[in-house]
């Protein structure tokens, strides 16, 4: 019998129902209730007492705002005020927080005394200005991701830190408001895996054109697909390899499908090498079909010496739409760590904390300028594909 008479004829035994195929025996699995790596506590909330750390939100452009707003709130600040010079955008923030006060001017709220952060998500290209303007007020800022679109911002917000001593801090929110991405954290930390080799970023996004503002298509005020959804892949680059610099060795754009926005891009790609020897891999794009429930299935593959580590971020695709599992293999055991609601959100209390006794802990300057830095650096090294 050749070879297409075998084909054709196991086909036909298939579609009749008489050969099953043979499964193989499963591998062993270390299970959430009995395996050697858990989740600890989770982090206890608020921090401060009511009053004791009084923060304002400012130009509302981006809804990642009420996010950060929310999540400082959980941990024990108080939001006193609300600015933007659109009054339906703060008209949302007065329903949700009825005891908030509604500034006429930015000013109005850095002449507060009272206010000792100023958390914002302006225009993109506008955020790192805005940034010197609250440091130099003597405030402590907290922005949406990316913090800043050119390598000029970037040097002037280090010169303003550098002579205000203030904190100027960008909300990644993939990881910091991702219980199985920080559980990876700390399994990095503990040499779960050994020294971590590379990281893999899958980033796709769900577009939701209509609701998108008239600056989010414009090259200039957005950034570019890898200054803009990378940041948060660079700094996961950072925070699993402890490097402490980085260079581009490829980046790549496009513009697939939206011709009717000239200057947007819709895929993006790079690969980094740390100075540790690790490297990166990020895909980030704005191709989410409509049966994926989540706003995008996201993934990170990190490789170490002693085992490997998978993020499933947002939903483990046709299996279970909670998000947050882990999935952990080294010498001893499989693991599948599900870990929403066993982790929690620790940056926002450490940050609340650093800012009251100026430390470092939830994250270091360092580390916010160089995810920045490298955001902007592969944006501009990015051949553009279509």
């Amino acid at each position: 019998m050749n070879r297409r008479d075998f084909l054709s004829a196991t086909s036909a035994t298939l579609a009749a129902g008489a050969l099953t195929p043979r499964l193989l025996a499963a591998e062993p699995v270390v299970t959430a209730t009995d395996s050697r790596y858990q989740p600890g506590p989770m982090p206890k909330l608020p921090v401060v007492k009511p009053g004791e750390f009084v923060f304002a939100a400012v130009h509302l452009d981006h809804n990642h705002l009420d996010g950060m707003c929310r999540s400082l709130i959980d941990a024990g600040g108080t939001i006193k005020w609300v600015y933007d010079p659109d009054a339906t955008k703060t008209a949302a923030y007065v329903k949700r927080y009825p005891a908030i006060k509604v500034a006429k001017s930015l000013a109005q709220v850095l002449d507060d005394p009272e206010v000792k952060l100023v958390a914002a998500a302006a225009v993109t290209s506008e955020r790192g200005p805005l940034g010197c303007k609250v440091m130099e007020a003597g405030k402590d800022y907290f922005t949406d991701k990316a913090p800043l679109t050119t390598l000029a911002q970037l040097e002037q917000a280090k010169a303003v830190v550098a002579k205000t001593g203030r904190k100027f801090m960008v909300y990644y929110s993939e990881r910091l408001t991702n219980e199985s991405a920080m559980f990876a954290t700390d399994l990095v930390q503990q040499g779960a895996i050994g020294r971590v080799l590379q990281v893999v970023n899958l980033a796709p996004h769900r577009l939701s054109a209509p609701t998108r503002p008239d600056w989010f298509w414009v090259r200039e005020k957005f950034g570019g697909i890898l200054c803009d959804i990378g940041s948060h892949q660079f700094e996961q680059f950072i925070a699993y390899t402890n490097l402490k610099e980085g260079s581009i060795m490829h980046a790549a754009v496009a513009n697939y499908s939206h011709p009717e926005h000239p200057e947007f891009e819709d895929f993006g790609e790079a690969n980094l090498l740390a100075d540790n020897g690790a490297t990166q891999y990020i895909r980030v794009d704005w191709f989410t079909p409509d049966a994926v429930t989540a706003f995008g299935d996201g993934r990170t593959f990190i490789l170490g010496t002693k085992g490997y580590i998978e993020l499933r971020k947002y939903l483990d695709l046709a299996r279970d739409k909670t998000a947050s599992h882990l999935y952990l293999a080294d010498d001893k055991a499989l693991q599948h760590i599900p870990c929403a609601g066993r982790v929690g959100y620790r940056f926002f209390g450490e940050l609340i904390l650093d800012c009251l006794n100026r430390t470092d802990k939830a994250m270091t300057q360092a580390h916010v300028f160089k995810a920045a830095e490298l955001g902007v650096k592969a944006q501009l090294a990015a051949r553009r594909l279509t």
